[in-house]
């Protein structure tokens, strides 16, 4: 749902004690910025909202503390850009941190992982009447890059270190990259 990440992390930037929640999709930020206002916490008050492109990220070099991505980088056409955007608003030393589906290389994941997207995922979201917006996941899952592609990916884009962790049985995944 739009902003739950934010609201626990999508496109999550830290800077000092302000978050910045940026999106391609006007349409789901004006939902998160939405339910922002229905958390009681002062800390929900700090989220400013911002629509913009990852491949072209519209803050200085050396901005933020940290990044955190959800179910964002699968989705983006140039991959390679948008790490290096990443990379480039990073301070040093600090962390993007990337949470997504994970493309496993085995294939008893890969069977589980697609039968729960054709029999569970889809068929709540059609229920909600939302089948379109998660008809395309095990195409996504399937064109996406490996944990190990994406270490690669996050080296050759500059960052010092990188690390793929294997969440939920293999189901997802999670990529540190120190800058």
């Amino acid at each position: 749902m739009a902003g739950d990440l934010v609201n626990e992390g999508e496109l999550m930037i830290l800077v000092a004690l302000t978050v910045i929640g940026f999106d391609f999709s006007r349409e789901q930020l004006s939902v998160a910025s939405s339910r922002q206002h229905l958390l009681s916490k002062a800390c929900y008050k700090n989220i400013e909202w911002i629509e913009g492109d990852v491949t072209k990220l519209p803050f200085s070099d050396f901005s933020f503390d940290a990044i955190t991505m959800g179910f964002g980088l699968r989705n983006v056409l140039d991959r390679c850009k948008a790490m290096q955007e990443m990379f480039r608003v990073l301070k040093p030393g600090s962390r993007a941190s990337i949470l997504d589906f994970n493309k496993s290389n085995k294939q008893l994941i890969t069977s589980i992982q697609e039968w729960m997207i054709d029999n569970v995922v889809v068929p709540v979201a059609t229920g909600y009447g939302l089948a379109e917006e998660y008809e395309y996941l095990k195409s996504s899952i399937q064109e996406y890059l490996t944990g190990e592609e994406l270490e690669k990916l996050a080296l050759e884009t500059g960052f010092s270190d990188a690390k793929h962790y294997e969440i939920g049985g293999g189901i997802m995944g999670n990529l540190v990259a120190t800058r």
